[in-house]
């Protein structure tokens, strides 16, 4: 571009021409544009822009971290070649007879069943006996409407029409079989919830309970008793000699009381639960051994259908006779399986009720619902078939019409 001759003619010798303003600008824009603060300034700048632009869009992959990975796919390994079956001949394979013995004993010990064989006897060459367990007995429903009376407590026990009895009702069947029956009473049911749980369930159905009248929950406890297939039976507080330092509880049937006062005591008891198939005594030595005052209160019990047990904790029984005067089934238990509370004694005393019902052909036996007990006669009756011995309900005792079958020697 060429300079205009004022220019030249006013400019001194040897010195550049002065820069243009525009050109002047532009170079001191330059100059600021490099400097440390302008950078500063811009790239606030640019990250406020960005701040604003994903406020207002959004950013898509906010959040989200990504990876890329290559799937490579593969052929599935051969299933393994099945190893060849062994060639087995026909002989080899038909059952032999001594198979079909052993498949007896796996029956035995893999199912559960019970192979009975006379003692001492091997096994049979071709023929076993089986015996299969039985289903739990169901006992008739409690309370049957033809059984049931209205008293002053609440539901009591009757006769029903051609002479129906409780006894005969409640009670558990007698499983069919002949050789020697024991029976066992466990009594002192229902005021503890653990011993009462433990005996339902560990002892065998046959094994009859006796409930007292005090527990809150006797009525539900005695009901799921008869669910398991136990009949129960009634405990009634009853004087004993050193009455009142031993005293039973409230309600007790006293001999200083009338008739009709001890009958409505006993009327109290029976309303706390029902199905029961008799009454046993809860203590009452003293009671029991006053022919006067005990008759009216058997006569009571007979009337309502149901028997009486003496438990045989007291050293003497009723008089004789009386039973039959009050027209009142009733049968005495021989002895206290756990009159001694240890492990060697009642074991001692199951094996002697054992002795007894094969010499007499029927024993009876009581016991309390100490946990120890409890063990000892499931542990006991657990094979008791296999010793040719039947396990019976204490109603076949009463039902059997003749108390001494139940008498100790």
């Amino acid at each position: 571009m060429s300079e205009s001759a004022d220019d030249i003619l006013t400019r001194p010798l040897g010195m550049a021409p002065p820069p243009s303003r525009r050109a002047a600008l532009a170079a001191r824009l330059r100059g600021w544009a490099a400097s440390p603060r302008a950078a500063a300034i811009g790239a606030g700048g640019t990250l406020a822009a960005l701040g604003l632009g994903v406020l207002i869009l959004g950013d898509p992959q906010g959040g989200e971290p990504r990876v890329t990975v290559a799937i490579t796919l593969r052929e599935p390994a051969p299933a393994p070649a099945a190893p060849p079956q062994p060639q087995v001949a026909a002989a080899e394979a038909e059952p032999s007879a001594p198979r079909a013995q052993r498949s007896a004993a796996e029956v035995e010990t893999a199912s559960g069943v019970t192979v009975v064989r006379p003692s001492g006897t091997a096994a049979p060459s071709e023929a076993v006996v089986i015996r299969v367990p039985s289903a739990t007995v169901q006992l008739a429903p409690a309370p049957d409407p033809r059984l049931t009376d209205r008293g002053r407590h609440g539901a009591l026990p009757k006769l029903g029409e051609g002479r129906l009895r409780a006894l005969d009702v409640y009670a558990r069947p007698e499983e069919p079989g002949t050789g020697p029956a024991v029976a066992i009473l466990v009594t002192g049911l229902g005021i503890g919830q653990g011993a009462t749980a433990a005996a339902i369930t560990k002892l065998p159905p046959a094994v009859s309970l006796a409930f007292a009248p005090y527990g809150g929950e006797v009525e539900r406890s005695a009901a799921r008793a008869r669910a398991a297939g136990h009949e129960v039976l009634l405990q009634a507080p009853m004087e004993p000699f050193d009455y009142p330092d031993s005293d039973p509880g409230p309600q007790t049937l006293l001999t200083a009381l009338k008739g009709p006062e001890n009958a409505d005591r006993l009327a109290w008891a029976m309303s706390r639960f029902t199905g029961y198939v008799g009454v046993v005594n809860f203590m009452g030595a003293k009671l029991m051994s006053d022919a006067g005052v005990f008759e009216p209160v058997l006569r009571e019990i007979g009337t309502r259908g149901l028997g009486f047990v003496d438990d045989g904790t007291a050293a003497r029984s009723f008089p004789a006779g009386l039973a039959q005067k009050a027209k009142v089934p009733a049968a005495r238990a021989g002895f206290v399986i756990d009159a001694v509370p240890r492990a060697d004694a009642i074991d001692r005393e199951l094996a002697r009720l054992e002795a007894q019902a094969r010499t007499k052909g029927f024993a009876l036996a009581s016991a309390s619902a100490l946990p120890q007990t409890i063990d000892r006669i499931a542990a006991w009756a657990r094979d008791l078939d296999a010793r040719g011995l039947r396990l019976v309900p204490v109603s076949a005792a009463l039902r059997r019409g003749d108390t001494r079958l139940s008498k100790a020697d």
